[in-house]
């Protein structure tokens, strides 16, 4: 069995200086080592998990395809935290920072999540689950 130590997403972003102001407003924090004028690492879980967030410029060195202009759906990114309260705290800030609203939260008991689409259009879900109360 193959594991992952861990994982850098990727994503092209338009204005680094947004794209930082924006992520620090939601509470989090960048890897400045791998971080430069042409990237920041955000950390989504220290030693597991990071996003790269590269200038667009940067971003085509690494493909022969256009690059994703914010108006289409590539991916979609889905985060777990530990609270129902902490989805909403992170979607709040996101939307009071320059984020955007595509579809509105959902309930399942079991699971919790909300979503919304960063300053250069990616979309992220930010979840919460509770594994005792799945139903079975």
């Amino acid at each position: 069995m193959t594991t992952i130590k861990s994982i850098y997403i990727n994503l092209p972003v338009k204005d680094l200086a947004v794209t930082k102001s924006f992520w620090t407003k939601l509470g989090f924090s960048f890897n400045e080592q791998f971080s430069d004028d042409k990237a920041l690492c955000l950390i989504l879980n220290d030693g597991v998990m990071y996003s790269m967030l590269i200038t667009h410029e940067f971003f085509s060195t690494f493909t022969n395809r256009s690059i994703a202009d914010g108006s289409t759906t590539e991916v979609l990114l889905a985060i777990e935290v530990e609270s129902k309260e902490k989805v909403d705290e992170i979607v709040q800030a996101a939307l009071a920072n320059g984020g955007s609203r595509y579809r509105e939260s959902a309930d399942h008991t079991w699971m919790y999540y909300d979503s919304f689409a960063d300053p250069d259009g990616h979309q992220w879900e930010v979840m919460y689950m509770d594994p005792a109360k799945i139903p079975g």
